[in-house]
């Protein structure tokens, strides 16, 4: 992935803890990613169907809606199921990680993480995404089209 591509990825950082948000953000920033935050799950939907952005690193354990079922919300809306997510837990408890891909995570980080590991893993996950989907796009009728006069 070269510089101008990381410089138009829009990552969306989902982390309850203010200081671990901050600096998640910082070195992403650092690293030519732009940068949008969201402190629960709630915030999570409604910043992604706002942003669209092109990953989100999802804490699982977060107030008012978790990670788990923003997650899921996601993952079964059309406008936002290609976006991937790399969950972010501080919980390395055997069956976590299978967890996480259950409710629809595709990838899982232990915190704490180096940041460099983490910028790795946003990388592989940038460069092995599906296309892009235009969600704006209506489906168009079958119906052919008329001449132009």
């Amino acid at each position: 992935m070269n510089r101008s591509e990381v410089e138009q990825s829009l990552v969306l950082v989902v982390e309850d803890y203010e200081d671990a948000r901050e600096m998640y953000a910082a070195y992403l920033q650092f690293s030519g990613y732009r940068v949008a935050e969201a402190t629960n799950g709630l915030e999570a939907i409604e910043k992604t169907l706002e942003l669209l952005p092109d990953i989100i690193l999802m804490d699982l354990a977060l107030p008012k809606m978790d990670g788990w079922e923003a997650t899921r919300r996601l993952k079964t809306d059309e406008r936002t199921k290609h976006i991937p997510i790399v969950a972010l837990t501080g919980h390395a408890l055997a069956g976590y990680a299978e967890g996480a891909r259950q409710a629809g995570c595709d990838a899982f980080v232990t915190k704490p993480c180096l940041p460099d590991a983490l910028v790795a893993e946003i990388q592989r996950m940038l460069a092995n995404r599906a296309p892009r989907h235009n969600s704006q796009v209506e489906k168009r009728s079958t119906k052919p089209a008329g001449r132009r006069r």
